[in-house]
């Protein structure tokens, strides 16, 4: 019935058939149970006082824990032989059955003496009273015999006092628990209906919501922090989705354009041999950069989803940077870069070559594209005891503190109006970032502001390298 329902709803729901349970225990033990209850407390009891009665019986002081019983309980105490009675409690407790003036209870006790049994239970009737009462006896040794009874008191009378009182009870417990349960309800329920109108803002696009929790629930807060944190990520996300179909469209858009205008030249035109070879190195150069795109894309994308895998083998790595190397020097014979390799020996290392070499190529093609007016690139090579340390730096304006854990994001720029590199697709480093975490190589950047930045990574060596 409550199923689909809010929680406000189900909350006090819950609370008040709990409330209703506890009440309904109370009365079933307080009233309907309460003479088996009581009976079952005396039993207890009267076999209590037989039992120490019993076991005192040749001490020195029985005679006073006779007259104990017998003026501060309410149980009587009689010691019979088969032809006298010795001890009769009658005179000092009003409250005492005289069971020898019962001819049907007289007659029991007599059977009981004559048959050499151990012990003796009877219920009966209390004329004084007309009260139900328990008597109960023990052989003591031969020919005496501990006889204790006790008056069960009539408990009709109580337990209609405590019918009417818990009747009144119950009414305002009924009501308390109500309003408790309403109260309670609507604070646990507060803080999760206000996250859920916050979460369905989110669904619709509004990332400027914030997940406040007024709660002292610590799963509530958590759950309020972990809805912020989403929050945040999916705002990064959608981001650099944006900004990633954003500068890919421009990507794309001019070298398309360019082919387009230089095939339409060939086509259009009466051109001589010379501008038509120029044309097509134009429209070669343009279909590269589109393939290399597409490329990185694909690439990064393999990378980002874990499809791809390693194939990790020897290589040479001051021999895989000088020829990636020699890939570049097109920059030094016509834009005047200087490359500086700084390395001592010749370094083993075990890793996936085809993927190194990648980011290797990008992290130099980065430096191509950042670095200061006297266009140095410089390489380093650090052969510590256990390691070797890769830096690939460049002297440009440099990358902003609070920025430099953002340089690995897809088309991360300082500034977001974008600039087309001189080299590369922009999504370099975010291929570089997933390579490194492919090999669980440690990573990072260094830079200071109009000095220049600093990349690295960190490959650890085999035990055979060291």
């Amino acid at each position: 019935m409550i199923k689909n329902k809010k929680l406000i709803f189900q909350i006090f729901i819950y609370l008040s058939i709990f409330s209703l349970l506890i009440l309904f225990f109370l009365w079933l033990l307080q009233i309907l149970l309460l003479n088996n209850y009581y009976e079952y407390y005396k039993t207890n009891e009267l076999n209590n006082v037989l039992n120490l009665i019993k076991n005192n019986y040749n001490s020195n002081n029985f005679q006073t824990i006779l007259d104990d019983v017998a003026y501060n309980t309410d149980f009587c105490v009689e010691i019979d032989s088969i032809n006298e009675e010795l001890y009769n409690s009658f005179q000092n407790n009003k409250g005492c059955i005289d069971t020898n003036s019962i001819l049907e209870v007289y007659t029991e006790k007599i059977d009981f003496m004559e048959s050499n049994k151990s012990s003796f239970k009877l219920k009966i009737i209390n004329p004084k009273y007309n009260n139900l009462a328990l008597l109960y006896g023990t052989k003591l040794e031969n020919n005496k015999y501990l006889f204790v009874n006790t008056s069960l008191k009539p408990l009709d009378t109580t337990i209609d006092v405590l019918k009417n009182q818990f009747i009144i009870v119950s009414t305002i417990v009924i009501v308390l628990a109500i309003i408790v349960a309403y109260f309670i309800s609507k604070k646990l329920s507060k803080p999760i209906i206000n996250l859920t109108k916050s979460a369905k803002e989110l669904s619709n696009g509004n990332y400027n919501i914030n997940f406040k929790v007024d709660s002292d629930i610590l799963e509530i807060k958590e759950l309020g922090n972990s809805l912020n944190y989403a929050k945040n990520e999916i705002k990064k996300t959608d981001e650099t989705r944006r900004d990633l179909l954003s500068n890919v469209s421009h990507d794309l858009k001019t070298p398309l354009t360019m082919i387009k205008a230089y095939a339409e030249m060939e086509r259009d035109l009466d051109i001589s041999k010379e501008k038509h070879d120029n044309n097509m190195n134009i429209i070669i150069e343009e279909v590269d950069r589109l393939t290399i795109l597409v490329n990185d894309i694909l690439n990064l994308s393999k990378l980002e989803s874990n499809m791809d895998t390693l194939n990790i083998e020897k290589i040479d790595l001051t021999s895989l940077i000088n020829t990636i190397l020699n890939r570049f020097k097109i920059f030094a014979y016509t834009k005047n870069y200087e490359f500086i390799f700084n390395y001592k020996d010749s370094l083993v290392v075990n890793v996936d070559k085809q993927k190194i070499e990648q980011a290797i190529y990008n992290l130099i093609g980065n430096a191509i594209n950042y670095t200061g007016s006297d266009h140095k690139v410089i390489i380093n090579i650090i052969n510590n005891k256990r390691t070797i340390k890769v830096e690939i730096k460049d002297t440009g304006k440099g990358i902003k503190k609070e920025e430099l854990d953002k340089v690995w994001d897809k088309y991360y720029k300082s500034e977001k109006k974008y600039k087309r590199n001189s080299i590369g697709t922009g999504i370099g480093l975010s291929i570089v970032k997933n390579i490194f975490i492919l090999h669980n190589f440690k990573y990072g950047v260094e830079s200071k502001e109009n000095e220049g930045s600093t990349f690295w990574f960190i490959i650890p060596k085999k035990k055979e390298q060291k």
